[in-house]
């Protein structure tokens, strides 16, 4: 196959659009010999330029309206299966496992994990339950309810109890919708948020530890846990959007600075959840080191974490002394490979 019938395929509908056209970016900067798309929210796919790509500013800011019209409505009349789609997506659509599924439905070679996986870790409770059944620690969590009363009973019940409680979407990620809960008093607003965008929410106990964040890639030679990266913040800033994209409040360290004993136990959870939730190319997986000698504590894994040039991934690959473009092909011969079986 030339490597003119690779096409990068980025945008989407969801909220983590923004993300995903910085992952684009970083992307096609590697892969020039690449096509770019841009999905639109509206579903629509257009062909984009190498220049107009690179030259777009701010991406985590503001969005990417491409310069020409669509050639397609829908990216299923788009997609075509003398081609090899890299996928540079995040959230929604383009991780949910629905663009996934089509694609094994037409035997169309894609990166990432497959349909079933996708969908897995996509739900943050299903993914959880299935670390924990393949002996992985978790944290204590509960379904928030639609009620706005009970969600609100539920919300100071668990606060009570555990004294900081997070707040995030069942399905999503990019630290977009997520709420930190220390007072009683932030309850309301918090509560409030939640019922404005309509998606189901999970409230799980605060972990106090070293945050710890570990990809796992898939290669010829089998699977491995790249370096772990550790993120800090300071005094009273959460790890939510502003501080993982625009560098608010936050240090990311990689590799983590750890010791080898916590390191190895959070690359083997890392590896253990990927394999448990049946991961194929590569994942990354958020934890907690737990204060204490319990070890860590699984919070979620990404099917397609951030490919962006602050993204943890392509510093983690840095640190081991992986060049970007060598993972690419890698995930992109794997994407062939799987079609072919």
């Amino acid at each position: 196959m030339s490597s003119s019938d690779i096409v990068i395929l980025f945008g989407g509908s969801s909220n983590e659009r923004r993300v995903s056209v910085a992952s684009g970016q970083n992307v096609a900067s590697v892969l020039t010999e690449a096509m770019a798309w841009f999905l639109a929210p509206n579903g629509a796919v257009h062909e984009v330029t190498a220049d107009e790509l690179q030259t777009f500013q701010r991406p985590f800011e503001s969005d990417f309206l491409p310069q020409q019209p669509p050639f397609a409505m829908s990216i299923g009349d788009a997609l075509d299966p003398a081609r090899v789609f890299f996928f540079a997506l995040h959230g929604g659509e383009g991780e949910d496992g629905t663009l996934q599924k089509i694609c094994e439905d037409r035997r169309i070679a894609f990166t990432g994990p497959g349909a079933a996986a996708s969908a897995k870790a996509f739900d943050k409770e299903v993914a959880k339950q299935i670390a924990s059944e393949a002996g992985v620690r978790i944290a204590e969590s509960i379904h928030l309810p639609r009620r706005p009363d009970l969600a609100r009973k539920v919300l100071r019940e668990l606060l009570e109890v555990h004294g900081r409680i997070v707040v995030k979407p069942v399905a999503g990620g990019s630290s977009v919708g997520l709420h930190h809960l220390i007072l009683e008093t932030q309850i309301e607003a918090a509560a409030s948020a939640i019922e404005a965008t309509g998606e189901a929410y999970l409230a799980e106990a605060f972990v106090s530890g070293a945050e710890l964040t570990i990809g796992v890639v898939d290669s010829a030679r089998g699977t491995r846990a790249l370096p772990p990266s550790e993120v800090r913040m300071e005094a009273g800033r959460a790890f939510d959007f502003e501080g993982k994209y625009l560098g608010k409040g936050t240090r990311e360290i990689t590799p983590a600075e750890v010791s080898a004993e916590i390191t190895r136990a959070a690359q083997e959870l890392a590896v253990t959840a990927h394999r448990a939730l049946g991961c194929e190319g590569y994942s990354r997986t958020d934890l907690i080191v737990e204060n204490g000698p319990r070890g860590p504590v699984f919070l979620e894994l990404n099917t397609l974490p951030g490919l962006t040039r602050m993204s943890f991934i392509p510093q983690q690959l840095a640190a081991e002394g992986t060049l970007l473009r060598d993972f690419l092909e890698t995930q992109l011969a794997l994407a062939r490979l799987r079609r072919d079986r």
